[in-house]
């Protein structure tokens, strides 16, 4: 029992209990304990509590619940214990009924596996073999120690615990220290707390509802499908942000049916995002377990790194939208979604004293709603439509013919959707820290509410604007660590429900309102809950996003979706899918009854361009020379292997005669007897093969090629006799490999019998018979031969020597090959050789380099670098390499392949989880293969792969790439509506206007002197405007970590000196932290209405069209950073922008949006 188990722990004492029922091991579980409670009458300055007063103890023993359930029934019941330290190890006490159930007192007198401790639990009462099954009661206890003949003298533990069949006791292992029960007065008092070996235990039991059917529950073996009749979402890394999303539209079954009706069946791709979500939701509809989002992520284009990054919800959720909305252009469901999501809101300016309005109606799909500053909801919108009054100073000018004017400017909504997404601002910018916090201040929701109070006067009123709650969307913890989950009421009048990925759980209304309004703990008095340091707790988990409906559309949005609902082309593939899965599981399941049999045939063999017979590793039909696989019951006979390999090859069963193949002390596999007896099962013959690592039974397929008259094979070794006793001649089994020199290749020619008695040059006859080339060679020709021992030993024959003192068996495999000069043959690994690298790479006279080829060739893959090279005109290639050759002989191979020359390639390692480029390849000494596999291949290695390169076509050679710095330049060619990546090279002692000359260069742009000059500027990672560059400016001393742009300068910026004239600009969506796109500098002139203003930014960031009518001006200042000023077209910017670090912000949405800002950027691709 670990030391660290405190009085308070409340647990089983069964908790660890394995093969010994007697022995009771527990170790503390993290349920919550209360303080010991000692009750001492002379210390007490109010009455006196006895144990006897079961009332005055119940307010002690039992408090207020965090979870309020409602109370079913309160029992207490004492037993009277005696004779205590006489007692048996464990003690049960009476049975007593409490809610319907027996429960008793367990004791343990000595301690439970623990010293000087005594032991006491709860349990029920049932007979171990009673116990109703999915049996489960609440229960909140107190068991509390006393001396009958002081019912003052007392100790007491608390508890709550959800006993289970599984669960059935629960209480306290160290209850109290045995050493101050006995023989010492208890605290203050004239006697001992057990005294005369007596004592009463009292059990205080309240039995609570479960309403949710979960309250208090660990979990184990929960089925979320079977208890509430829906299942959740994986997590795939931190994508919970994601799951609490898709769950709470996927429940909007309006929208699901939407989803369902969007034509995919000629783009089942798993690339088409709008395919994936149909998927996800059938599967949602369909499912009996919790489904993955794998497929639908995919989709997106996001990698690992995306899957492992918290996004924005409501930068998710406006991007998916977007995305469906797309998908569903050119259908009848095209207005769909805007019908759904999306209502109006007009923006005003309203003249208080004359007829004059400025007004603008702009569709919104969510309302972002501050919570700082605000009580509950409806303060929250009421601050959303406050009028500002603009006067005195501050007056607004309306026109010609009303000048200056009194005016009220502010929102209202002309209507609300049907499916109203509310943000709620929980993430603000805190000035003084400069970076973004969570308010967690309380902020309550309704209900229901009603939105005609937010209307304008023109809103329609025909239907009642009442909302009703569908979905509380929770984020628990802080701005960098937290978690996402969802409360849900999926049917108009039923349960809510709590989605916490793969969990789902009915919840309360507590639940999902007071639990989620954030703030701090309370305690039951409604006071807050204080730490240590006399703070309150605030709560980690609150609202931020909520989700209602209009009442009047409830059943029009809530629509009943039956699988049926799903696409006819989905349902049938989700059945092949099934079909498949239960047909692999059946194949697992029946696994076991089958053998697999991998079988050389002599067509294999001849086609197989490389070590041994085949290649028994790789897959089936990975290679021209690859084995033949079956699949047979093990129960099966030989007989039936033999007839089932001769009917696929063609062949008469009795011609066909089958050799087991068995692995050598040299890990070479080769054949080593033949069947003779077909009888035995496939099985047998498996178990009877000695050393063989695999799991499949090997064979080599020979076909006779005599028949005696009746048709039955005469073979060569091994004959059978009329008695059928088997022989052995002296007769071996050969193979021959012929090299190849002028194609470059080895390939299998056949296989011989020959006599051991005969010398080794009595087989160059033979060979020369098989391949055709006469009775014998030209004089200036000669046959080698080696044997092929193992891969890498490969070893000249003695011709003299007869094939038995050449220690060759059945199985060997002789290679030969033609040489015209034996002079050549005899320099074979000399000097001539050595000082000629071309031939000792790229072409082998001998086939013993061939051989050495062989055991050091890799197949590699090459790609162009997608950003410094370009894959259209390098497309990727593959070459076969041997891994010993070094940096400077890859780069001639790859060189020759693309034609370039081989000084002025560089290469960059590939990452194995994205394909993505990793480091560049340091030019040196290295070979392929420690390129390739880094020498210490671990950890930081691991993630690179070892068959493949990227590639980049410099302009120049390694070597003088080493004397310049690589710049990444963006290059605005269109205002700032184009950009173009280029990475320029310059002389590291180089300044900004050899970075201008270069780009010039690269960009193949016209010169400053021909179009105009060209300006530098560096921007920060916040997509803000960090400096400009001085033409003089060293270009090592460029900032690394800053984004660097290169534009022509405007005409009216290169006539103006003065920086102060210039405003610093950003593109934000919504919120001023959410910056995205390039910035730039702006000139500022003075008296300038801004209608004008915006002409010419128009003009400067090129952004025609309605899209530039979209967006919104507002100036930022730092000191109010999170509230924009937004501007008028009657504002005059020079008179607001009064100070130098004011900022001119764009607020639109980023529609062309990247990975290039990294994975901080969401975005979806499919």
């Amino acid at each position: 029992m670990a030391d660290n188990q405190h009085n308070g722990d409340a647990v089983s004492p069964n908790a660890m209990l394995l093969d010994q029922p007697e022995e009771h091991i527990v170790e503390p579980n993290g349920t919550e304990s209360e303080d010991v409670a000692i009750i001492n009458p002379d210390s007490m300055e109010t009455d006196v509590v006895l144990a006897t007063d079961n009332d005055a103890m119940k307010e002690i023993v039992l408090p207020p619940l965090a979870e309020e359930p409602r109370i079913l029934e309160d029992v207490v019941h004492t037993w009277e214990v005696q004779g205590w330290r006489t007692m048996n190890k464990k003690e049960r006490g009476p049975i007593f009924q409490a809610g319907g159930y027996p429960w008793r007192i367990l004791l343990f007198p000595h301690g439970n596996n623990v010293l000087d401790q005594c032991s006491i639990y709860l349990e029920h009462g049932f007979d171990t073999n009673s116990v109703p099954d999915n049996w489960s009661c609440c229960v909140q206890f107190a068991l509390v120690l006393w001396n009958p003949k002081d019912p003052s003298l007392m100790f007491h533990h608390s508890a709550h615990h959800r006993f289970t069949k599984e669960e059935s006791d629960w209480g306290f292992t160290r209850f109290l220290e045995c050493r101050k029960m006995f023989n010492v007065v208890w605290e203050t008092a004239d006697r001992p707390l057990v005294e005369n070996d007596a004592a009463n235990i009292t059990a205080f039991v309240r039995v609570v509802e479960d309403e949710t059917g979960v309250l208090w529950h660990n979990f184990n073996n929960y089925d979320s499908k079977k208890e509430t009749g829906y299942v959740g979402l994986k997590n795939q890394g931190a994508t919970c942000y994601l799951n609490s999303l898709l769950q709470s539209l996927y429940f909007t079954n309006a929208f699901r049916k939407a989803i369902y009706s969007i034509p995919t069946e000629h783009e089942e791709d798993m690339k088409n995002s709008a395919y994936t979500l149909q998927r996800l939701f059938y599967q949602l509809q369909t499912s009996n377990v919790a489904v993955s989002t794998n497929e639908l992520t995919k989709s997106f284009g996001w990698e690992t790194r995306h899957i492992f990054e918290q996004q924005d919800v409501q930068e998710l959720s406006r991007k998916l939208m977007e995305r469906m909305e797309d998908k569903m252009k050119g259908t009848d469901l095209e207005k769909a979604l805007p019908m759904m999501f999306s209502g109006k809101i007009k923006t005003y300016i309203s003249c208080i004293n004359v007829p004059y309005e400025s007004s603008r109606v702009e569709d919104f799909w969510d309302v972002q709603l501050n919570v700082s500053g605000n009580a509950n909801l409806l303060d929250s919108f009421q601050d959303y439509i406050q009028v500002e009054k603009l006067d005195g100073e501050n007056q607004y000018f309306a026109g010609d013919t009303y000048k200056l004017q009194d005016a009220d400017k502010g929102v209202i909504f002309n209507s609300f959707p049907d499916v109203l997404h509310l943000q709620l601002k929980r993430f603000e910018y805190d000035i003084n820290l400069d970076t973004m916090m969570k308010i967690n201040d309380r902020y309550e929701f309704p209900e229901e509410f009603d939105a005609s109070a937010y209307l304008s006067k023109e809103a329609d009123r025909s239907e009642p604007w009442e909302y009703e709650l569908h979905g509380v969307l929770v984020h628990s913890g802080d701005l960098n660590a937290g978690h996402y989950y969802a409360f849900l009421k999926p049917e108009k009048d039923g349960w809510w429900y709590k989605y916490d990925d793969d969990k789902v759980t009915k919840a309360t209304k507590r639940e999902v309102l007071e639990e989620n309004f954030g703030g701090f703990y309370k305690t039951t008095g409604g006071r807050p809950q204080l730490n240590a340091k006399k703070q309150p707790i605030m709560r980690p988990n609150s609202a931020y996003m909520l989700v209602y409906i209009r009442k009047s559309r409830l059943d029009k949005i809530l629509c009943p979706v039956t699988p049926a609902d799903a696409p006819e082309h989905l349902q049938k593939r989700f059945e092949q899918e099934h079909a498949a899965r239960e047909a692999k599981r059946k194949e697992r399941e029946e696994q076991h009854l089958y053998l697999g049999v991998k079988a050389v045939t002599d067509e294999t063999f001849k086609a197989h361009g490389g070590v041994d017979l085949t290649a028994f590793d790789a897959a089936v039909g990975s290679e021209p020379g690859s084995y033949k696989q079956y699949k047979l019951l093990r129960t099966a006979s030989m007989a039936d292997l033999v007839n089932e390999i001769a009917a696929d090859i063609g062949e008469d069963p009795r011609r066909v005669r089958l050799w087991i193949m068995v692995n050598r002390q040299n890990k070479t596999v080769r054949p080593d007897q033949p069947v003779m007896d077909l009888r035995p099962t496939v099985e047998e013959t498996y178990s009877r093969a000695t050393a063989h690592r695999d799991q499949a039974l090997r064979v080599w397929v020979e076909i006779a090629d005599e028949v005696d008259a009746d048709g039955a094979a005469v073979w060569p070794t091994y004959p059978g006799l009329p008695n059928g006793v088997v022989v052995k001649n002296d007769l071996i089994l050969l193979f021959l490999k012929w090299f190849d020199v002028e194609s470059q290749c080895l390939r299998g020619v056949g296989h011989i019998y020959f006599s051991k008695e005969k010398k080794v040059e009595d087989l160059i006859p033979v060979i020369l018979k098989k391949m055709n080339w006469g009775e014998k060679l030209p004089s200036d020709e000669k046959i080698m031969l080696w044997e092929e021992i193992k891969p890498s030993m490969i070893e000249g024959l003695k011709v003299k020597l007869t094939l038995k003192a050449a220690e060759l068996q059945d199985g060997d495999i002789i290679c030969f090959q033609r040489t015209r000069d034996e002079k050549k043959y005899k320099l074979g690994l000399g000097a001539e050789r050595q000082g000629s690298e071309e031939t000792a790479v790229d072409r082998y006279e001998d086939v013993r380099d061939y051989y050495d080829f062989l055991n050091n060739k890799k197949n590699v893959d090459f790609h162009a670098h997608p950003q410094k090279c370009d894959p259209k005109q390098y497309p990727e290639f593959s070459l076969v390499l041997n891994t010993k050759m070094n940096y400077d002989k890859l780069c001639e191979k790859v060189g020759e392949k693309l034609n370039v020359e081989p000084t002025h390639l560089r290469f960059y390692t590939v990452n194995a989880s994205s394909n993505n480029p990793r480091t560049a390849v340091k030019r040196g000494h290295q070979s392929l293969a420690n390129i390739l596999i880094p020498a210490g291949y671990g950890q930081l290695n691991m993630n690179q792969r070892n068959d493949a390169l990227y590639f980049e076509v410099l302009d120049m050679s390694l070597a003088e790439l080493d004397t310049k710095k690589s710049i990444k330049i963006t290059w605005l060619s269109e205002g700032i509506t184009k950009e173009e990546q280029f990475d320029v090279l310059v002389p590291k002692s180089g300044q900004v206007e050899d970075l201008i000359e270069a780009l010039v260069k690269k960009a193949k742009i016209p010169s400053e002197e021909e179009a105009g000059k060209i300006r530098v500027y560096e921007t920060s990672s916040h997509h803000k405007w960090f400096r400009d560059l001085a033409r003089d400016y060293s270009v090592l001393s460029i900032n690394d970590y800053t984004s660097v742009i290169a534009e022509r300068m405007p005409t009216e910026d290169a006539a103006v000196s003065d920086q102060a004239n210039f405003i610093s600009c950003f593109h934000f969506h919504g919120e001023p932290s959410r910056a995205h796109g390039i910035p730039f500098r702006f000139l500022v002139k003075e008296g300038e209405k801004f209608a004008d203003t915006k002409k010419r930014l128009e003009q400067r960031t090129g952004i025609k069209g309605k899209s530039f009518e979209k967006i919104k001006f507002a100036v930022i200042r730092r000191s109010s950073f999170s509230r924009p000023q937004y501007l008028e077209d009657d504002d005059i910017l020079w008179d607001i922008a009064t100070n130098t670090d004011d900022l001119l912000g764009l607020d639109h949405p980023d529609r062309a949006r990247t990975t290039r800002n990294g994975a901080g950027d969401l975005f979806l691709k499919g």
